[in-house]
């Protein structure tokens, strides 16, 4: 798929004030820190689409961007950032599972997760999460330009297999990306186009 157009749109803490356009809409979230607006910016071919910051926990709203004129790329808050202070996580926690449990738009989740980490207990939680509130979701390892194939391998394998130890039958469907090298972008890219093009076929979204 080519991204012929990407503009914002939105940004809120409310759901019900989400955009009303019955498209299909793909959420991006992960740890905080984790290149979700790096990510999202090669995915569009914008430097600045989605603000970048070394400072972790600077997404703190849901932010709407439509792309083609004919979907939407939703960049959630990322979790599980210490210096946020718990009101505000509890804050973001309502609004996040508001979201992912009402928003009949969304078409699909990717959880953002650093390709060099070992698996971290939240972002087990969190698929786990999903699985229970049966969302659709992929996987999306990130910076794997910050590290060798065969220790990504690796990695993906080590992950693989705490994610079946936690009650899963199989992998979620993966990605390896990278933001620096656009690794992953047509992998992406047209994993959203096909499911496009299947659910405007089938009319599924008018």
């Amino acid at each position: 798929m080519k991204i012929n157009s990407a503009e914002f749109i939105i940004s809120n803490s409310d759901v019900k004030k989400c955009p009303n356009e019955p498209l299909p809409e793909y959420a991006f979230i992960g740890r905080s820190n984790v290149g979700k607006s790096s990510l999202i910016n090669m995915l569009t071919n914008h430097k600045n689409l989605a603000k970048t910051s070394g400072k972790p926990g600077k997404t703190q709203l849901i932010n709407h961007f439509k792309i083609n004129q004919n979907w939407y790329l939703v960049d959630l808050p990322g979790y599980g950032y210490a210096r946020v202070s718990k009101k505000t996580k509890e804050v973001f926690q309502k609004f996040i599972t508001d979201y992912f449990e009402t928003r009949e738009q969304l078409v699909c989740a990717f959880i953002l997760i650093d390709i060099r980490l070992e698996a971290q207990k939240i972002d087990l939680e969190f698929i786990n999460y999903l699985g229970e509130a049966q969302v659709p979701f992929c996987i999306v390892f990130t910076k794997a330009d910050k590290i060798g194939k065969v220790q990504a391998q690796k990695n993906i394998a080590a992950y693989k297999k705490k994610v079946l130890a936690n009650g899963w039958e199989e992998m979620p469907q993966h990605f390896v990306t990278s933001s620096l090298e656009s690794t992953g972008r047509d992998e992406l890219l047209n994993f959203i186009g096909d499911i496009n093009d299947q659910m405007f076929k089938n009319e599924n979204f008018v």
